[in-house]
């Protein structure tokens, strides 16, 4: 019987670290590269596109195999944290010249898709949050950590709240309780990448033990989050991960804050997808961040990104905003020179996480260095302004003059991208390391020197000092002058037509140039992290740089929008009130052929005299874009921004719904109409009065008489609300509803206006008081391109059925339609006929919508087609 094979020493100790971290791909330092074994060999083949192969592996026969150059890691980290994987760094801990056996190994580093510091996986202009749950029995508390730039928030609330946060912060890996994996699944879906945690880490104590641990506090009420429960409870056990993961330097997490709902206007996860503030829903569509984001810095578009769903609801701090805005655009010299400088600064933010992780290389060491240089440009350009709003921004900046002092006296301007490589420090620093650098950098001249000297001594004319790594250095003398050789020398090598000889001078230098050089290496290794440790102490000052410049760097962007489209400055009020005059879509007009002005339109909306718009029109007519539009014109000004319109008066919201599109969940097996009456009820169910409704569109998904019903109650329900008067736009094709304005005071009938032209519609864009008493879903029939013939004989029937007003009661009179005498005479007597009758018997012409109607008169075809075949 044959006897197994025992495991060998390298793979017993590369099964002992896979042991801690079975749910990482393990990256495994042999030599030169980064193997991965077995399962995890197969699945980073497939990803890196790398060859899979096998090795012998002790008692078992084979095991899989796969493997990049170390150097490569950079190229290969990135692809397998954006698969979703989390990966386990594991190096050599020992040099391996210096150990007999095997080498001492340990993981330095676990990168997840929500924990990284390597600017490959991280996207420049995007924040890279882990996410945190901590699920309750009604309340559930949240965190988030961006590790790269220190950014640590929590807050609690209901499952919607969890979900809008969720899909306003898009984190890119949420950890959570295992026990509560249906929980999560059903609130947020399978698509995120998460990691399941004990259920003891998200306990109260020992997440509020952890906090104060870590931020050196006895309570967290100096942080305003002592009373936030679950949210500590979510924080904490992002804490414990960053110790699993192996993220011990994390001093630049300094603080941590509350998302506070009383701050922010409440967007639903809805209306942020309806209004695309940050991502479109069409794959060539274009967000409102687009149009806004013209910033200089990395720190400054996270910042507008996080100011994009996260509108405001204080006065005080949106009219701050704005009067910078306003400066800004009062000065443009000014501006200029602040984006000048803006322009030069890297990112500082996550640069200085890297200086309290001490992961800094050198090259970014000098990046940061480089930067920081522009901050007093900038301070002084803000406090020679001459305009307060300004100069209070100058104030906040620090230009870090010792430490840039400090960075510029030791690092060279050039230096390498590792700190390992050397020639990183200037010289005059460092006594012994200049002496060694004599050494080692002008030992070829030395060499020259003992050269010349020999030949002089010798007479061998041809004498030449050279170097290979097998002898080091030596003389070598051509065959024709080794009589001349003196006797001290020693001859190591025999050539054919030469011989090579050592001396005992030269291998004294040869020792001392490489013992210079090794001495040199750590010499300016120690200097290099000294000069770290040194930076690390102005983490806290560069992190309010970072911040102030990123706002500084928003809202120029603001002013630059602002002048180029032509924006005015929003009053904000204290009261039930928008007012817009000749508003515009802030993202439609940009997208405009050149030469095309877009057709402005003013809004009133109050709760005394206008507090529901119903408006009416046809597809087509621009009913969405209005509504899209007040809602971005109201939301850009509770951003501090200037909005598209000659005058905004905007009173404080602090909620908007959208009910806007068909946002289907037929994958869930919910069909449009309960979608759309779910997402109807949440609004109803939450309203205040200062909340912004926009319905588009409500009922559609059901039958005509329904639908009207639906809608008609709605309004109502809005109008006399015993609490609360919700400003409200209502677009429908239900022409019924502008009946609602007889009846109830503040519901008033608006169209966006059409013009027949030669039996053509031609749209007008622009909003009219009234209501509008067609739909003219033929004409749009007719622009979609439906077959003449068709369009024809439906402006035949739909001329018939408006003259008679035919109702369900008088169906009779569909007899006396007119024929048509190319095809209906012909089968008078055929059942296809008489389905075609049942039909128009059924169809009530006057609030059957345009999409019901194309599809009426594509069903009326296929019938036909049927009977003509």
């Amino acid at each position: 019987m044959a006897v197994a094979k025992k495991e060998t020493p390298l793979m017993k100790q590369y099964n002992a670290i896979k042991a801690k971290h079975p749910d990482a791909l393990l990256l495994f330092r042999v030599g030169d590269f980064y193997e991965t074994f077995g399962e995890d060999a197969v699945r980073a083949s497939k990803i890196l596109d790398i060859v899979l192969t096998k090795r012998a592996n002790g008692s078992a026969s084979h095991i899989e195999l796969a493997g990049f150059p170390h150097h490569s890691l950079d190229t290969y980290l990135p692809k397998l944290v954006k698969a979703g994987n989390r990966v386990a760094i594991c190096d050599q801990l020992e040099n391996p010249k210096d150990v007999k056996g095997i080498v001492k190994r340990g993981v330095t580093e676990l990168v997840t898709p929500g924990l990284t510091l390597n600017d490959n996986v991280l996207e420049q202009r995007k924040n890279n949050y882990l996410a945190s749950i901590a699920f309750g029995k009604d309340v559930h508390g949240v965190a988030f950590l961006d590790l790269s730039t220190g950014e640590f928030m929590l807050s609690a609330g209901n499952n919607d709240y969890i979900d809008k946060l969720i899909q306003s912060f898009s984190p890119s890996e949420i950890i959570y309780c295992k026990n509560q994996k249906a929980n999560f699944e059903k609130l947020l879906g399978t698509d995120h990448n998460t990691f399941c945690l004990e259920e003891w880490i998200f306990g109260l104590d020992f997440g509020y033990e952890k906090l104060n641990t870590h931020f050196k506090t006895k309570n967290l009420k100096g942080f305003g989050v002592e009373d936030t429960k679950e949210g500590i409870c979510a924080a904490g056990a992002i804490l414990f991960y960053l110790e699993e993961t192996e993220h011990k330097e994390i001093s630049h997490i300094s603080s941590i804050s509350r998302i506070d709902t009383d701050k922010f206007v409440w967007l639903d996860k809805f209306t942020i997808r309806n209004l695309e503030l940050v991502y479109p829903q069409q794959n060539d569509g274009v967000p409102l961040l687009q149009v806004l984001d013209h910033t200089h810095t990395a720190m400054g578009a996270r910042l507008l990104k996080k100011w994009l769903v996260l509108p405001l609801k204080e006065k005080s701090v949106i009219e701050a905003r704005l009067s910078v805005v306003e400066s800004l655009l009062a000065q443009p010299d000014v501006s200029e020179a602040i984006q000048s400088h803006l322009s030069q600064i890297s990112d500082i933010e996550r640069l200085v996480s890297k200086v309290a992780a001490l992961r800094i290389n050198p090259r970014e060491l000098l990046h940061l260095k480089r930067a920081l240089a522009h901050i007093q440009p900038i301070k002084t350009l803000l406090e020679n302004s001459g305009i307060e709003t300004l100069s209070k921004y100058g104030d906040k900046l620090n230009p870090c003059s010792q430490l840039l002092e400090k960075i510029d006296t030791n690092l060279q301007d050039e230096v390498p991208l590792n700190a390992t490589q050397g020639n990183l420090i200037k010289d005059g620093i460092d006594a012994e390391l200049d002496e060694l650098r004599k050494i080692a950098f002008s030992g070829k001249d030395y060499l020259l020197q003992i050269q010349e000297r020999e030949k002089e001594r010798t007479g061998i004319s041809s004498l030449k000092i050279a170097y290979n790594k097998v002898f080091g250095y030596y003389l070598e003398v051509s065959n024709a002058h080794k009589d001349k050789v003196p006797a001290e020398w020693i001859r190591k090598q025999t050539l054919v037509n030469a011989e090579r000889y050592i001396t005992e001078e030269l291998k004294t230098y040869e020792e001392k140039i490489i013992t210079a050089e090794e001495k040199l290496s750590t010499i300016e290794f120690d200097l290099y992290n000294e000069l770290v440790t040194f930076t690390a102490d102005y983490v806290s000052e560069i992190q309010v740089n970072a911040k102030s410049i990123a706002e500084i760097d928003c809202l120029l962007s603001f002013a630059h929008v602002a002048k180029k489209q032509n924006y005015c400055r929003p009053l904000i009020q204290e009261e039930d009130l928008i007012d817009i005059k000749e508003g515009r879509h802030p993202v439609i007009e940009t997208q405009l052929p050149t030469g095309e002005e877009y057709i402005p339109n003013s809004v009133l909306l109050d709760d005394v005299s206008q507090q529901i718009m119903v408006i009416t029109g046809p597809n087509m007519a621009g009913k969405s874009a209005l509504l899209r539009q007040t809602a971005l014109i109201v939301l850009m000004a509770q951003m501090g921004s200037f909005v598209p319109a000659s005058y905004a008066k905007i009173g404080l919201i602090d909620k908007v719904f959208t009910r806007v599109g068909a946002s289907d969940n037929l994958s869930k097996g919910e069909s449009t109409f309960m979608v759309e009456m779910t997402e109807t009820a949440s609004i109803l169910n939450n309203l205040s009065g200062s909340t912004l409704v926009l319905m588009d569109e409500i009922g559609r998904g059901t039958s005509t008489y329904d639908g009207v019903s639906i809608a008609w109650s709605i309004v109502e329900h809005l109008h006399n609300h015993p609490k609360h008067r919700a400003k409200t736009m209502f677009a429908t094709h239900y022409h019924e509803l502008n009946q609602i304005a007889e009846d109830f005071p503040r519901v008033k009938n608006f169209n966006v206006s059409v013009k027949e032209l030669d039996n053509r519609v031609i749209f007008m864009r622009k909003l009219q008081e009234g209501g509008s008493q067609h739909s003219f879903g033929i004409h749009v029939a007719k622009m979609a391109g439906m077959p003449n013939a068709v369009v024809l004989r439906a402006n035949e029937i739909l001329g018939h059925l408006e003259k008679d007003k035919i109702k369900e009661a008088e169906a009779s009179k569909i007899e006396s339609i007119p024929k048509n005498n190319f095809q209906l005479s012909m089968f008078e007597s055929d059942p296809h006929f008489e389905e075609v009758l049942t039909l128009l018997n059924k169809l009530d012409i006057n609030t059957i919508s345009p999409v019901e109607a194309l599809l009426k008169l594509n069903e009326i075809k296929s019938i036909l087609k049927g009977g003509n075949s």
